[in-house]
């Protein structure tokens, strides 16, 4: 299937492992506040809740794991708040991302931001990467009543772009990504993110690249 960009009026890219390599951060702001709770959780178990909303991920290990003496909401706390400053110390845009909003911008393609991650974390980000004057409209599936894989935060991310869904194309890199958007009717591109395990189920995106100078060379 060919990816010609004059078939969309937007670009919606989610954010963790599509703009900026943020896994790896926030597999170790979950290993070391899980740690303080007495987990022995590691690295490798958190495969499992990639692309989920940071309450859904504590919720699910929180229910797995019977901790006691703490909250749900104060390990969130403790993690975005872990996160933020993993960020701001080490975050840096992934190959390829300011060249591609720099091209869809100049394509006068309107460009979005979806993801599972909190506005605070967004805010962070894209003032570390210094992105945010591509983004028309950034949008945090916290305000949703449901994340990811629910189609929701980017159905509101083409409502606020004011375009229709079909003409939105969307860039992704995990599974729940994936599913959110297709359910949504938006095209998707997917790129993997490097340090998950291979999941054969991402060909459920309608294209595949390595990084996002290939795909930028294609929309070339």
């Amino acid at each position: 299937m060919s990816l010609e960009l004059n078939t969309y009026d937007a670009v919606i890219f989610d954010m963790d492992g599509v703009l900026i390599d943020s896994e790896p951060l926030w597999k170790i702001a979950m290993e070391e506040v899980f740690r303080e709770v007495g987990s022995t959780l590691t690295k490798a178990d958190f495969q499992k809740t990639v692309g989920l909303r940071i309450d859904e991920v504590v919720r699910f290990w929180y229910d797995h794991e019977g901790w006691t003496g703490t909250t749900p909401e104060k390990i969130e706390g403790d993690i975005v708040e872990r996160m933020g400053l993993l960020i701001r110390a080490h975050g840096k845009p992934l190959e390829g991302v300011p060249e591609m909003l720099q091209f869809l911008s100049e394509k006068r393609k309107k460009i979005g931001l979806a993801t599972s991650s909190y506005a605070v974390l967004i805010e962070a980000v894209l003032e570390v990467l210094e992105l945010s004057h591509f983004f028309d409209y950034t949008h945090s599936a916290e305000h949703e009543a449901y994340g990811k894989p629910h189609p929701a935060v980017y159905l509101t991310t083409a409502e606020k772009l004011n375009v229709s869904p079909v003409r939105c194309l969307v860039i992704e890199d995990s599974l729940n990504g994936i599913i959110s958007a297709k359910a949504a009717r938006m095209k998707v591109v997917c790129i993997p993110e490097k340090t998950h395990h291979i999941e054969p189920r991402l060909a459920l995106a309608d294209h595949r690249f390595e990084s996002m100078t290939e795909l930028l060379n294609a929309l070339r």
